[in-house]
């Protein structure tokens, strides 16, 4: 039987130090090299000058692709590099994740290659992009939607915005999945100060489409004998994060981006509901997270989240709205509780990894090549035609952490990761 073998292209590496993708990537690479895929995920570095290079890392191949510029010109040298490169291993199925750069997978297209294209969510809605952005973002998902030989959507929404685009057969439904959140330590809570008082939380970056201001202004109406967590990094220099401090009460707490795992789990676990405020995507991986911890759930009412956090979450259009619920959560934690057990059990239906990851490889079992692919440990540069040079892993490590640390300030999860 020939070895069934995948390429990720689309995110910034293995393992995981940025946001939902790389998270996404990490397990399911993990996930297939124990059922015996042979697994390679393009990764970017940010050392100019260096060449491409391999390496392995917990029997998942990498590849290490440096850039020569920064942010977005960055992530587009990166994109079209890999697009590039894989090209020359002759692989038996690509999955690219998102489609920002979709308009390179045409080269693909063009070599013949099976691509399966994860579509992310509406990006091209978001307000914080500039015109000529969002046009850029519109036309990739038009360009994706024509260039992918299958199309994933991570929630039935964008699964019928998508098939006003192509036809439904060409499009799977599988959603982002999390880790449930059993038993957590109350020491981190501890030391923030929260292991005596009820508090709620918000995790998400600060960003008008992700309405911190209005959870925030709800949330400071009136005096709560409680506390609201905002996770992120606010700078006073920038209006939306000043906005969003101005109006907060003494009983909102910033305690800025927290990137240790088993704080945030511990923060998710403890809290007495989980405040989302997210107006635009699918399925989002903070939300998930926060239902697999048994969060009580307050989101923003759109059809996103109503999907996603289940018909026993309570949802707001208003300030009004989200006072009312905030109110409600904090005067009758027995409710909070019921809700909780509900988050809990939507979750475990639909949301757990061991479900989310055998469905992608049932999946990718059905386009891949039945062949036995030519890609060999080492394969030739595109460039130079010589073998690779290996990785030097503590390098390598020290540069992939810089800049995704660096990124990750901003992120929307606990290490303020996500999509």
């Amino acid at each position: 039987m020939a070895v069934r073998q995948l390429f990720i292209l689309g995110t910034r590496g293995i393992p995981a130090r940025h946001g939902g993708f790389e998270t996404f990537a990490e397990r399911l690479a993990l996930y297939l090299t124990q059922r015996g895929w042979e697994v390679t995920v393009y990764c970017q570095s940010d050392t100019p000058g260096s060449e491409i290079s391999e390496d392995s890392w917990q029997g998942v191949r990498r590849i290490i692709v440096p850039v020569t510029r920064a942010g977005a010109l960055g992530t587009m040298e990166f994109d079209w590099k890999s697009i590039r490169d894989v090209t020359t291993c002759d692989p038996a199925l690509v999955l690219t994740l998102g489609y920002n750069t979709a308009l390179f997978c045409t080269y693909l297209r063009w070599h013949g290659i099976t691509n399966i294209i994860n579509m992310d969510g509406l990006e091209w809605r978001r307000e914080k992009w500039k015109f000529h952005e969002r046009v850029w973002l519109w036309l990739n998902e038009r360009v994706g939607c024509w260039t992918g030989n299958h199309l994933i959507a991570d929630h039935p929404a964008i699964a019928a915005h998508l098939a006003t685009r192509v036809k439904r057969k060409k499009i799977t439904t599988i959603p982002y999945g999390a880790d449930a959140v059993d038993v957590v330590s109350t020491m981190p809570i501890r030391a923030l100060g929260l292991d005596e008082v009820r508090y709620g939380l918000v995790i998400a970056r600060p960003e008008p489409e992700n309405s911190v201001l209005e959870i925030v202004t709800a949330f400071s109406r009136r005096p709560r004998g409680a506390r609201l967590v905002v996770l992120g990094t606010y700078h006073r220099d920038h209006p939306y994060h000043r906005a969003v401090l101005d109006a907060a009460s003494e009983e909102v707490f910033f305690p800025g981006a927290i990137y240790d795992q088993q704080v945030v789990r511990s923060l998710r676990y403890h809290a007495n509901f989980y405040v989302h405020g997210h107006r635009v995507g699918g399925t989002n991986p903070s939300l998930v997270e926060a239902m697999g911890a048994g969060s009580a759930v307050i989101a923003h009412d759109n059809v996103f989240n109503r999907w996603v956090a289940g018909p026993e979450a309570r949802f707001f259009a208003t300030e009004a709205d989200c006072d009312m619920h905030i109110s409600a959560l904090i005067g009758d934690p027995a409710t909070a509780t019921a809700m909780g057990i509900a988050s809990a059990q939507r979750f475990r239906s639909t949301f757990r990894w061991d479900n989310v990851l055998a469905q992608y490889e049932a999946l990718l079992d059905r386009h891949g090549r039945d062949e036995q692919p030519r890609a060999a440990p080492t394969v030739a540069n595109v460039q130079t035609g010589a073998a690779r040079k290996p990785a030097y892993d503590p390098t390598l490590q020290t540069d992939i952490s810089r800049s995704t640390l660096a990124s990750a300030a901003s992120a929307e999860t606990a290490e303020a990761s996500l999509k």
